[in-house]
């Protein structure tokens, strides 16, 4: 088991439980931002052991452990206000738009630490699918980013439009979560504001697979409107339930209505 905790101090620790209960300093990457590292989330395994951090410095930081033992680390400038939350997208999230390191027929190898990397848990024949994560912040915006294994190999800003005509909030974004893929070519992400709103954000891609599918638009839909600021969202292993976190110190659970129309309803609630 494997845990990343952030810091106020702009550090970001990786710790691993060496045996029940006892755990041991896996990585830690002090100073690894100038102010409050806010968030940190890991990688899909698929892309081996990696993972992003969001901080109101306004940059986030990718850590990346190679096959050396040692540690990368990339940098995106977000937003200068500074980014509150981050999160991956599902390894499957793009997939019918993503191609293969190769085409050619793959052979078990004699290499014993070839070996060791087919075991290791990492797809490596996919290893060059496009990574992609949200971020929320300080300027009251969502922004996508992407990571094209095939071409640059730099983190850029994703050119599918974010559509905010309609919907949009007003005030800091405090959380992003995307859901899991469980809808065939339909992305979806939750974001959280001060504003006192959660905003469901979907992304349906074209059925034909076409690169292009990538770029549709993310559109908009309001769940709900709450009493206090939203600080947490949170999505169901299967994708079908939202939980809510508010400042009135409740949890609700929320689920899409189907039948007709887009809307989202309330199922369950805690309250402390």
């Amino acid at each position: 088991i494997v845990l990343a905790s952030c810091s106020f101090d702009g550090s970001v620790i990786l710790h691993r439980e060496s045996r029940p209960r006892e755990w041991t300093t896996l990585y830690a990457s002090r100073n690894l931002h100038n102010s409050s590292v806010n968030s940190v989330k890991f990688a899909p395994h698929e892309y081996g052991l990696l993972c992003v951090a969001g901080s109101s410095d306004g940059r986030v930081s990718i850590l990346k452990h190679e096959d050396d033992d040692s540690w990368n680390v990339e940098y995106i400038n977000d937003n200068a206000l500074g980014v509150n939350s981050v999160d991956f997208a599902p390894y499957t999230a793009y997939a019918n738009t993503s191609t293969s390191t190769t085409s050619a027929s793959i052979t078990k190898s004699d290499n014993p630490e070839e070996k060791q990397m087919e075991g290791s848990g990492v797809d490596h024949e996919n290893s060059a699918r496009a990574m992609h994560i949200v971020t929320g912040g300080c300027d009251n915006r969502i922004r996508f980013w992407k990571k094209d294994m095939n071409g640059s190999g730099q983190w850029e800003l994703d050119v599918a439009p974010i559509d905010t005509s309609t919907i949009t909030h007003t005030d800091w974004v405090r959380d992003v979560a995307w859901a899991p893929s469980i809808l065939p070519n339909t992305n979806m992400v939750a974001s959280c504001s001060e504003d006192r709103t959660v905003i469901i954000w979907t992304q349906v891609q074209e059925e034909n697979g076409d690169a292009s599918a990538s770029e549709s638009p993310w559109v908009p839909t309001l769940l709900n409107t709450f009493e206090e600021p939203v600080w947490r969202v949170s999505w169901s292993v299967t994708g079908s339930i939202l939980a809510v976190s508010s400042g009135d110190n409740t949890v609700t659970l929320w689920k899409k209505t189907f039948g007709g129309g887009s809307g989202w309803a309330q199922v369950s609630s805690v309250h402390e």
